[in-house]
Formats: C-alpha cells, sequence, structure tokens
C-alpha cells in the first residue's frame, strides 16, 4: 500500500470574518514631524541633553545673570534678583525651574562663603593676605554665573560646582 501525501490545507475562518490585515509600522509625515517639533518638551536630565525652547532658553540666561544685582544692593541683590526670575517663570518653563534653583543655591553658597570667610580675611589682612579672599570669592562667584548663562543660553543643563544645594 502507498501512502499518499496530503497536502496542507489552509486554516478555515468563520463565515462573517474577514482576515485581519498586518500592521504596517507608522510613518510621519512632514507635517506631523514639524508639529512635533515645536511643542515643548519636558526637562531632560543627562550630560548630552538639551533645551529646544528659545524662550525657555532665554530665561535660564536672565536668570543666571540677574544675580549682577548684587551690584546695586550688595549681598542681598545677588540672591534677590535670580530667586525673583525664577520665581515668576519656574511654572511656565521646567527649564527655568531646573536653571532657577542652581543660580539661586549658588548664589547663597557665594555669600555664605563671603560671611563664613569674613573674620579670616579681616585677621590676615594685617599680612596683606586677606584682602584678596572677597576679591578671589567675587571673580569665582563672577566666572562660573558667567559660564552657566552661556551654558543655559546654549540649552545645556549646568551645575555649579561648590554650591549647597538648599533648594531641591
Amino acid at each position: 500500500m502507498a501512502k499518499k501525501e496530503e497536502t496542507p490545507k489552509p486554516a478555515e475562518k468563520p463565515e462573517g470574518e474577514t482576515p485581519e490585515p498586518a500592521e504596517k509600522p507608522k510613518v510621519e509625515t512632514p507635517a506631523e514631524k514639524e508639529v512635533s517639533a515645536e511643542q515643548p518638551k519636558a526637562v531632560q536630565e543627562g550630560p548630552g541633553s538639551k533645551e529646544t525652547d528659545k524662550d525657555a532658553r532665554l530665561w535660564a540666561m536672565i536668570c543666571h545673570l540677574s544675580a549682577f544685582a548684587g551690584l546695586v544692593i550688595p549681598v542681598v541683590g545677588c540672591i534677590v534678583g535670580p530667586l525673583i526670575v525664577w520665581q515668576i517663570k519656574k511654572e511656565e518653563f521646567p527649564f527655568v525651574d531646573e536653571q532657577g534653583k542652581e543660580a539661586v543655591n549658588f548664589q547663597i553658597s557665594m555669600s555664605l562663603y563671603l560671611l563664613i570667610s569674613a573674620p579670616i580675611w579681616i585677621l590676615l589682612s594685617f599680612v596683606c593676605i586677606g584682602v584678596l579672599i572677597p576679591f578671589a570669592i567675587s571673580i569665582v562667584d563672577l566666572v562660573f554665573l558667567l559660564i552657566a548663562a552661556v551654558k543655559a543660553n546654549d540649552g545645556q543643563h549646568y551645575r555649579y560646582p561648590l554650591t549647597i544645594r538648599f533648594i531641591k
């Protein structure tokens, strides 16, 4: 007896059902890509992430540069300037919220360093070294403030060194 080879039959579907089409990957049209690019993105933590919203970058830069108010009102103005800008714009832009906290924390830290070093530089001023301490702290403040402003304008997430994180 010879065996008959049977060919497999396709699976039969019950009547009334149509076969489901295979899922195609979604392809964005140029218009959809343009719309998605215009929407502001949330703050992305990370060394390589960048802010794309121009207004957020501008306000973050202003937040850092507002510490120059300390030139008008010494010690207190450098804290009040970033604090005001941060409080006004933190709800509108997450990037400004993050950078505002950084600016305020840094200015509070620098003010504390100046106040703590006051007795030291008064004592060391008799040796002519103490006069350099407040200038050194002010130059460090100025340099890091300008670096932070440039980085914020570029949309980069910047963290100041030598900062005590009072506001998290």
